[in-house]
């Protein structure tokens, strides 16, 4: 795998940034499939996220390290002294071309194959970890949704003493007061106040309207 900073010391070698822009489509194309068709109910701005994170350049060098594509890396003596196959940088963009690679050996089937193996082993825990405990990303991502400009959350109330202080905080959605929270900080009084507001606008834990 031919990094351009030993291709611009070879001459004649190419370095694999063609196969690390057709693997970045792919791989784009085949996690959006597969969110679109593992959570029907999921909003657009969840799969967005969840997608992010999926393709981002620290989660695509942690598995070009557990499939030790540093080691398959050609570069420059300067370039490997420096560090080059650890750096997230390099080894996501040498993830991207092993992807373009399959899909030029092997097709679409062979990349989706591929990438469900190793790269999209288990998004539902994304899912999981970003929003089904984040109270204040499903109000804003349902109320951006429709459009409408985000909460807006308004402490009302400070009570007790500095070392153990309580805070009571309203959110207003259109200017209308939605819900009301009470925590140990502003942050968590904020959730607890969003948490109301899921509940009180009838969102289920996809962020969409149920029932």
């Amino acid at each position: 795998m031919t990094h351009r900073s030993h291709a611009q010391e070879h001459e004649g070698v190419s370095p694999n940034e063609r196969l690390e822009f057709l693997g970045d489509a792919v791989l784009g194309m085949i996690v959006t499939d597969e969110l679109i068709r593992r959570f029907a109910r999921s909003s657009e701005g969840e799969l967005t996220r969840v997608k992010s994170q999926i393709v981002s350049r620290q989660a695509l060098a942690r598995k070009a390290r557990h499939l030790r594509l540093g080691d398959c890396l050609l570069l420059s003596d300067a370039e490997d002294r420096s560090g080059g196959r650890d750096r997230n940088s390099i080894l996501s963009d040498a993830m991207e071309a092993l992807i373009g690679a399959v899909y030029l050996d092997g097709g679409l089937e062979a990349s989706r194959r591929f990438i469900i193996r190793h790269i999209m082993r288990d998004p539902v825990k994304l899912l999981d970890s970003k929003y089904h405990h984040n109270y204040k990303s499903w109000l804003l991502e349902a109320v951006q949704g429709k459009g409408n400009s985000g909460p807006r959350y308004r402490v009302i109330e400070e009570r007790g003493p500095d070392h153990q202080k309580e805070f009571i905080v309203d959110v207003h959605v259109n200017g209308k007061l939605m819900g009301q929270g009470r925590g140990l900080s502003k942050k968590q009084a904020e959730q607890e106040a969003a948490r109301a507001a899921v509940q009180n606008l009838g969102l289920d834990a996809s962020g969409s309207e149920s029932g």
